[in-house]
């Protein structure tokens, strides 16, 4: 497994996230050495979701006002339909998604979460897996939609669901090691 001592990755979410989606990335990250932390519109605590109701609550490390992408290697985007569909109505989080393409970080985005690519204008022939039901939305927004376990672009992890999960952290840790990526725009 790489070793991801000194690199620093967000995880962009709020109320609503699918659980499994954020804990078990963040877990992947930080067993690898990452330093993770939690950026969300306010501070304290935001709630996830599993199974079709609230589940628990993790603690907020820094506002979309405090973080910026110079202080992280890479983004973390976790699904579920309430956070994102939040998140991709808040300019602030879509600028600092926005701000890790147009640095060449690397960037994952699980199941609804690719809404937040889509809102940032960041999919214009970018090759993408999501939900299927956001699949129309990515096309329209420029993507090349695949329904795989896991796509990689220049930088861009996507998957599709929970059970993506194992490959998804695996390709989300190998492209945090590899850095910036020359191909990974806005």
């Amino acid at each position: 497994m790489e070793n991801l001592d000194r690199k620093k990755v967000a995880i962009l979410a709020t109320n609503g996230f699918e659980e499994s989606e954020l804990k078990e990335p963040m877990n992947a990250l930080k067993e690898a050495g990452a330093d993770v932390h939690i950026v969300s519109e306010n501070l304290g605590k935001i709630k996830g979701w599993q199974d079709g109701n609230w589940s628990n609550e993790y603690e907020v490390d820094k506002t979309i006002d405090e973080a910026s992408q110079e202080n992280y290697d890479a983004l973390m985007l976790p699904g579920g339909v309430i956070n994102p569909d939040i998140l991709r109505r808040n300019e602030d989080a879509i600028r600092f998604v926005k701000s890790f393409f147009a640095n060449k970080k690397p960037v994952g985005a699980i199941c609804h979460a690719p809404w937040l690519l889509a809102e940032a204008d960041v999919l214009q022939g970018r090759k993408i897996t999501s939900f299927n039901s956001i699949k129309r939305d990515l096309v329209n927004a420029g993507a090349k939609w695949e329904d795989s376990e896991v796509v990689v672009d220049e930088g861009l992890v996507t998957s599709r669901n929970p059970n993506d999960l194992p490959a998804f952290n695996s390709k989300l840790i190998e492209e945090v090691y590899e850095g910036k990526h020359q191909m990974q725009t806005a």
